[in-house]
């Protein structure tokens, strides 16, 4: 690949907001895809390896489990890569990583290969290939960010809804081997999501400002400086709370309908009503987020999200017939699409494009901890209790706490103004810049002058993206 550079979004860059950016946006809906969906599609698989291998179903989902924890648990190091290496290179070492993990797994002999495999390698993966992707929509996205970010989100269901049946097909033509094999070769496409992500150009810049890139070269790994603002810290905390119920209901439910005493399909129908639904409710959220008079708000928008569905686990927890469970399943996958849509929005607004590479990968490894406690403790309050009444409210319960901590916390310990510059580089920057604008006539003359002839000889390139091929496939 030649020498690495490091496309760390400098803030001269101005977003296009279009342009690549729609590639950039396709790329980030694939992966965001196979992320979410991925670890949910391989269950399909775990008849046959309980078969296989003479293991329980708790043994097998493990798996899941692992892949989960590896998407949300290595979020620092994707950090501390992609801050070293820049978000290509890391991406198309990740498409590498996810696929090999899948093809080495199919000739496993044993289930803690596969942990290590399809759960450790995979999971790595496709960590490497998420959270670059999220970093270099922030990038390309400004004025569209929230719709972008609406529709990257709903790779998630739409993946969901198609790698499922899949899975289904292929374990049937092929068995549990060929479909791990043939998944694999499909995760490829993640390294050609990654060719995707060019870095932006910086607009070449006067003597007097590359002091300041100077001292921006020597950037930090992992910026814990984030935590000096109240807005993260909040969202962190809010985050976390919200994660050990959000995923819960969607675990349960099919479960819950069995329980009643319906078929297996039609109790399995259900999550494929909350996808289809999910599927509309990202885009179209993130359009609303985008409106003039509600992007400024986004931060109550997405409180209000999460008291939807929180309230919706509430009201779901007294369903006691299939009718009541399709009613839930429309209202969550309504809540949970808004939420989906809205979590990665909130925060690049918190943090700004600077930080926000180190931001996602704190925020990620808060959630793994909690992505980790939250099913399992709802597991084993079902074993006590043998009703699901009680899993739903305290998913209910949880959601909406994290829902009230980010509201109120927003509302009376934030005071920052909109304007304000989210690092000291920006504001010193900011500072030149007016410096420049104080200049006396004359000089503004001759600048003028040197401006008319450096346009003659090279157009400007702000926001255009490197074609260099030190950077590029």
């Amino acid at each position: 690949m030649g020498a690495v550079v490091a496309d760390d979004g400098p803030s001269g860059v101005k977003a296009p907001d279009g342009g690549w950016g729609w590639a950039v946006l396709f790329g980030c809906f694939i992966i965001t895809g196979f992320s979410y969906a991925f670890p949910k599609a391989v269950s399909v698989f775990f008849k046959e390896l309980i078969r296989e291998f003479g293991v329980g179903y708790s043994d097998t989902a493990w798996i899941s489990s692992i892949l989960l924890a590896m998407l949300y648990g290595t979020g620092p190091l994707c950090s501390v890569c992609v801050n070293r290496f820049g978000c290509r290179p890391v991406m198309l070492v990740g498409g590498l990583f996810a696929s090999v993990g899948m093809v080495i797994a199919s000739f496993c002999t044993s289930i803690v290969q596969i942990y290590l495999t399809a759960g450790v390698i995979t999971g790595l993966g496709l960590a490497l290939n998420f959270q670059p992707s999220l970093i270099m929509l922030n990038r390309y996205f400004d004025k569209r960010r929230p719709l972008a970010n609406g529709l990257s989100a709903a790779g998630s269901p739409v993946f969901l809804c198609a790698l499922s049946p899949l899975g289904q097909i292929l374990q049937h033509e092929y068995g549990w081997r060929g479909g791990f094999l043939i998944l694999g070769g499909m995760l490829l496409n993640c390294c050609v999501c990654g060719a995707l992500m060019r870095p932006l150009e910086p607009p070449k810049k006067s003597e007097a400002t590359k002091e300041l890139d100077e001292k921006k070269a020597k950037k930090k790994l992992l910026d814990f400086s984030v935590f000096k603002d109240g807005g993260f810290v909040i969202y962190t905390l809010a985050a976390s709370i919200m994660v050990l119920g959000l995923f819960v209901p969607p675990v349960f439910v099919v479960s819950y309908a069995k329980d009643l005493g319906y078929q297996d399909t039609k109790a399995a129908f259900l999550l494929t009503i909350l996808g289809f639904i999910d599927i509309f409710a990202r885009p179209i959220c993130g359009m609303v987020a985008g409106l003039k008079w509600v992007r400024p708000r986004c931060v109550y928008l997405f409180s209000f999200a999460m008291i939807f569905n929180g309230f919706t686990d509430l009201m779901g927890s007294m369903s006691v017939d299939y009718g009541g469970l399709v009613v839930f399943c429309i209202f969550f996958g309504i809540s949970y699409g808004m939420v989906g849509a809205l979590q990665f929005e909130v925060l690049m607004a918190i943090v700004g494009t600077q930080k926000f590479s180190s931001a996602i990968g704190l925020v990620l490894l808060a959630e793994a901890m909690a992505v980790l406690i939250g099913p399992p403790s709802a597991g084993k309050l079902l074993d006590a209790t043998q009703r699901y009444m009680f899993v739903f409210i305290i998913a209910g319960i949880e959601v909406t706490t994290s829902a009230l901590v980010l509201a109120l916390g927003n509302f009376f310990c934030i005071k920052k103004k909109l304007e304000e510059p989210h690092t000291k580089e920006e504001a010193a920057e900011r500072e030149e810049l007016n410096k420049s604008e104080d200049k006396t006539p004359e000089d503004a003359k001759v600048d003028s002058i040197e401006v008319e002839q450096f346009l003659k000889d090279e157009p400007e390139k702000n926001g255009e993206v490197v074609t260099n091929p030190e950077t590029c496939v």
